[in-house]
């Protein structure tokens, strides 16, 4: 379908009458909404906020408004604070913030402390202090998909590096980085006893 003129003037009369994209899309036939909508931002049509484009929106707004600020506004606010005390009662009430926004920290801040060391095998920290001695100390941008990502350190400080050292296939730390980050379901069934 293309835009005639012919088409075009349909638009705007129909946009100018107050009719809605769909029934202009219904009316021109082989076009959507969405594009009538388009073309009237093209055209630089205005969205109808205050023109009086149809008749029926128009009056109602006029008539109606008009009186109720003025006369039916203040009975209105008179009668409303007695039943909202009776709504407002369930939303007043502090709601618990979720875990998830719990743990969002703004940045800069320090992170929370993090899980306790006794709950990793000893065995598996005395291997990742031995690893991250020897590590490359890589930045994000010098990461490949055959080296370990374990992150050391505060993001939000110039200390903050990755091990760097080649990963186990599939697995996206070192040997070492992976004895502390996959442990078997079992150990860790057994520690929370």
């Amino acid at each position: 379908m293309s835009w005639t003129d012919e088409r075009v003037e349909l638009l705007k009369k129909m946009w100018g009458e107050g009719q809605s994209a769909s029934q202009i899309a219904k009316e021109l036939g082989g076009v959507t909404r969405n594009a009538v909508i388009g073309k009237v931002h093209r055209l630089g049509l205005s969205n109808r906020a205050g023109s009086g484009g149809a008749a029926k929106p128009a009056a109602q707004p006029k008539a109606k408004p008009a009186p109720k600020p003025k006369v039916e506004a203040k009975p209105k606010p008179a009668a409303q604070p007695a039943p909202k005390p009776a709504e407002a009662s369930v939303p007043t009430a502090p709601r618990p913030m979720s875990p998830a926004r719990r743990a969002i920290i703004p940045a800069g801040q320090p992170l929370p402390p993090q899980p306790s060391l006794n709950e990793i095998p000893a065995e598996a920290l005395a291997k990742v202090s031995e690893v991250e001695k020897k590590a490359k100390k890589l930045s994000v941008m010098e990461l490949t998909e055959k080296t370990c990502k374990w992150p050391v350190g505060d993001p939000a400080t110039d200390d903050f590096w990755f091990c760097g050292l080649p990963s186990q296939p599939g697995k996206p730390y070192c040997e070492a980085h992976v004895g502390v980050a996959f442990q078997p379901m079992s150990s860790r069934r057994d520690r929370r006893r």
